[in-house]
């Protein structure tokens, strides 16, 4: 899944803020603080609020403000995984972007949407393969077809991987749900 080299920057350290940054063809979405929570050097988890709008839906979930996203991001994989709780701290889910591997500096982390997206229900029986009309309609495809088949392939690599019960690994051990 990986055609970048990893960041060589250090590590982020536990307990310090991180600026999370993320792009969408080349233009800044949203930007937020985040709490870091572990950083292997390969691996990065923040904690941070939910930072859209008063209330998002996309019919199959709510993000609203309260919620809680514990979020995961790989300096050498096509994709981050966000886990959503409620202020109660009940899960809703997991938001999975395909993105680029995420670029990490000194409380800094930069993340590339590339459209692809996959939602996990809390009790993972619902598993949605999200936004492949955004995809193709992108030109991500035309100007870089390397990303493009990367970002694809991907998708169908973590969805077979979450089908095959892979998430608490992948996420670094037991996940609620």
């Amino acid at each position: 899944m990986n055609t970048h080299p990893m960041n060589t920057n250090p590590p982020l350290a536990p307990g310090t803020t991180a600026t999370i940054v993320l792009t969408k063809a080349g233009k800044e979405k949203v930007r937020y603080p985040a709490q870091v929570l572990h950083d292997d050097g390969a691996h990065l988890a923040v904690r941070a609020p939910w930072a859209g709008p008063p209330v998002r839906d996309f019919g199959f979930v709510r993000f609203e403000q309260g919620d809680v996203f514990t979020e995961h991001y790989w300096r050498d994989r096509w994709f981050s995984v966000k886990e959503v709780r409620q202020a109660d701290g009940s899960l809703k889910g997991w938001y999975c972007d395909i993105t680029r591997p995420a670029g990490v500096t000194a409380g800094r982390v930069v993340v590339e949407d590339l459209d692809l997206d996959l939602w996990v229900s809390a009790d993972r029986a619902t598993v949605l393969r999200l936004d492949e009309d955004e995809f193709a309609a992108s030109g991500l495809a035309e100007r870089d077809p390397q990303a493009a088949q990367a970002a694809g392939r991907t998708l169908d690599e973590l969805e077979a991987l979450v089908r095959a019960g892979g998430l608490d690994d992948l996420l670094g051990g037991p996940v609620a749900g």
